[in-house]
């Protein structure tokens, strides 16, 4: 085995994502404001946290910290916080939680704003369950308010009235359907000669002859557009992701529709088998899906996956590697040609970390006998095994895999770079979302503030949220991110979160 690195000892931490077939409770509270009278809502204000299960234990917050905790000696599902007349005092930004036990809490709820007479506070906008109308679906918009019993108003851009006005006597929020595309934003109001509230953000809705494409990937070889396949597993399992549940789904090569058995645990999601495939397998494969009923169009198509299954019929071909850059640094690069006996042959690329996991990290089809593959940004992630392999487009075979050669190198991942995705000073009781930039895939981020972890994400997201920020949270912040283990990267240069006084 050939090796072309420089050696060091990496280190990090194993991360345990949840399994995707796990169902989750929100035991998250719901909060909301009630008024004494809807024609005056800010002289006599109540404050209503509903838990969504039994408790005898909460909590309301202001601004970003504990302003109130009550305990009754028998559980219930509801508290009511009596804020009476407005005041500069008890104007701000609320949330609350409860107790499921001995010093465990639940999530924060909902964030209710409470303002002063002159102005109502914006409500919130959201389509439901996509945010495009297609033959067979309408969406549906969801208007939501922290005062229960207003009026709500939906106003497409372009027209001069409300398009449509919805009573919620009892509840907090009204829902809308849609049946023109166009931007929608809504209000609501208190009583019929009451001004509106500040209107919400605005919410696109597309007219889409066709839904849009769902995401295909191969499941077992963590999400990638492409697999190599061999006599002693010929089998791989594709995975289909819609946007929408209660979905039908297909499997094709070309313009053929594949009859496979298939499985899911999640709704919008299945996975197709594939098994005892053989070299004439070999291809680009597609999914779509479409809505249940009678003559509804098809989804677009994914983007394909590749196949590339080889007998190893034919002749190994040869790897050979240089580095064009020192392995450690930006811009690090490393070239890999793979040479095979005959011209015309399809060639991929692929990685084989110390777990077994397997990555295809190019796919060409040059007119010679070789294939040149360029590896650019190298970092410790492309640290592996590496082999080649080809197949013969004019028929049916392919190669046993080349040998391997192992690519090391030094260090920690390269440094991401993190920054704030709001400007100037943080108002007591909004979140403070940043975003972690990192030069390479990621499995998860951390957000640390003097060493310590405070928030994480998981997948391919970008985005880091500290939710209902308070003086506490004033300081200098730092991110990193988490590949395989036991990949971990540097830290990137600090940003500073200042909190406004209220």
């Amino acid at each position: 085995m050939a090796t072309l690195a420089a050696f060091l000892l990496l280190w990090g931490l194993s991360l345990s994502p949840a399994a995707e077939a796990a169902t989750f409770i929100d035991t998250r509270p719901d909060l909301w404001a009630e008024a004494g009278s809807l024609q005056e809502p800010w002289a006599n204000l109540t404050l209503v946290c509903r838990a969504l299960l039994g408790t005898s234990d909460f909590q309301l917050f202001k601004d970003g910290e504990l302003q109130e905790r009550v305990r009754f000696s028998e559980g219930g599902l509801e508290h009511r916080f009596p804020l009476g007349a407005v005041t500069a005092d008890t104007q701000g930004l609320y949330r609350c939680r409860y107790a499921m036990g001995e010093n465990r809490w639940t999530s924060l709820s909902n964030l209710v704003e409470v303002t002063g007479a002159d102005t109502l506070p914006a409500p919130e906008l959201s389509s439901k369950p996509v945010s495009w109308i297609s033959p067979g679906l309408t969406p549906t918009l969801l208007c939501r308010a922290g005062l229960a019993g207003v009026t709500f108003l939906l106003r497409r851009q372009g027209d001069d009235q409300f398009l449509e006005v919805a009573e919620a006597p009892e509840a907090v929020q009204a829902t809308f359907q849609v049946h023109r595309a166009g931007n929608y934003s809504c209000s609501y109001r208190t009583h019929e000669a009451g001004a509106p509230s500040e209107p919400s953000a605005t919410v696109t809705i597309e007219d889409m002859p066709r839904p849009p494409p769902p995401r295909l990937s191969v499941e077992r070889e963590s999400g990638e557009s492409a697999a190599v396949l061999f006599p002693s597993s010929p089998q791989v399992s594709l995975r289909c992701v819609a946007p929408v549940e209660g979905v039908e789904f297909q499997l094709r090569r070309g313009d053929q529709e594949l009859l496979v058995s298939s499985w899911g645990t999640t709704p919008g999601t299945v996975n197709f088998e594939l098994k005892s495939l053989k070299p004439a397998d070999s291809g680009l494969y597609t999914c779509r899906y479409q809505l249940r009923g009678e003559d509804l169009p098809w989804s677009l198509d994914s983007a394909p996956v590749e196949l590339l299954l080889s007998d190893e019929s034919l002749p190994a071909p040869e790897l050979s590697a240089e580095s064009v850059t020192p392995l450690s640094g930006p811009g690090a690069r490393v070239k890999m040609q793979c040479r095979a006996p005959r011209a015309g042959q399809r060639f991929a690329l692929v990685q084989e970390d110390a777990g077994g996991r397997r990555r295809v990290r190019g796919l060409q089809s040059p007119e010679g006998k070789e294939a040149r593959f360029e590896l650019r940004d190298v970092s410790p992630m492309d640290s592996s095994n590496y082999s080649c392999v080809y197949v013969d487009p004019a028929r049916p075979g392919g190669s046993a895999p080349s040998a391997r050669l192992e690519l090391r190198v030094d260090g920690l991942l390269p440094k991401p770079r993190l920054r704030p995705l709001w400007s100037g000073k943080v108002s007591p009781g909004r979140d403070a979302a940043l975003r972690c930039e990192t030069p390479v895939a990621h499995q998860s981020l951390e957000l640390l503030a003097a060493g310590e972890v405070v928030a994480s994400a998981y997948g391919p997201s970008e985005d880091l949220v500290l939710t209902y920020v308070g003086p506490q949270h004033a300081g200098k912040y730092s991110c990193r991110y988490r590949s395989w283990w036991p990949l971990v990267s540097e830290l990137s240069d600090p940003v500073e979160l200042q909190v406004a006084e209220r």
